[in-house]
């Protein structure tokens, strides 16, 4: 196994445990702040935000053995906004957000002259290993191992995970069109069409000790791994399981 299969492999379990970790409901921690007025108090509570984020990166990354290269970044409260004075302040993550990707923190102030919850924008970037398109790719194609290359990605950029292992995507059908530089994501990817309806194709059927083979005719198109419609010589219509660009697999 090469290193680059060590890491991916490792990288991809801590990938669950950190998004786990990152999205559990936050502590009853505060962010102690000195009191002040309006608008000033936004760059107090923002450096305290981002060392209570990269505390919550840090306990997610000490679960794998193989951390992804984790980023954290916040963005800016509204310029507009006037807070009332407040002593401590109050991370959380709202309902239906996860720390992953581009996102948004809570900040509630729980002691000062006028209670407040205002959201922060924030971006968490992970970095780990992945397959990178080389080239453009229009809808349609079926991908080789010319297509991609291992590199290092993004894996929180996009809501679709990444596709780590080759198998999942070689002989796999681009779904839209991609662009060279993308790492590979599940949304990315189709089985490809092997044959189209009307083809003939070489039924298999198999059962506890033995297995018969005939032909019959497809009535629609073959996709690898998915159900498609037969027209057996006898004329009866049955439905079998796509095997490869020849052959159809049927139950007993």
């Amino acid at each position: 196994m090469s290193y680059f299969q060590i890491r991916r492999s490792a990288a991809a379990v801590f990938v669950v445990a950190a998004v786990a970790a990152l999205c559990a409901p936050a502590q009853a921690q505060v962010l102690q702040q000195a009191p002040s007025q309006g608008a000033e108090v936004a760059p107090e509570f923002i450096a305290a935000t981002q060392q209570w984020l990269d505390d919550a990166v840090a306990r997610a990354q000490s679960v794998s053995t193989s951390a992804l290269r984790m980023e954290v970044s916040i963005g800016s409260l509204d310029s507009r906004l006037r807070l009332a004075p407040c002593s401590h302040v109050e991370p959380y993550i709202p309902v239906g957000m996860r720390l992953w990707g581009k996102t948004r923190l809570g900040l509630r102030c729980t002691d000062g002259g006028g209670r407040w919850n205002v959201f922060l924008p924030v971006t968490i970037k992970a970095f780990g290993p992945a397959w990178v398109l080389r080239d453009n790719v229009i809808a349609g194609t079926v991908l080789t191992a010319a297509d991609a290359v291992e590199a290092e990605a993004d894996w929180a950029a996009e809501p679709s995970p990444v596709v780590a292992d080759a198998a999942q995507w070689l002989g796999q059908t681009a779904s839209r069109s991609l662009v060279a530089g993308q790492a590979l994501r599940q949304s990315m990817v189709k089985p490809a069409q092997v044959f189209a309806a009307g083809a003939q194709v070489r039924v298999v059927a198999q059962g506890p000790g033995f297995e018969v083979a005939s032909d019959a005719q497809a009535m629609t198109p073959g996709v690898v791994g998915q159900p498609v419609r037969l027209r057996m010589e006898n004329g009866r219509i049955t439905t079998g399981v796509v095997q490869d660009m020849r052959t159809v697999k049927l139950s007993m």
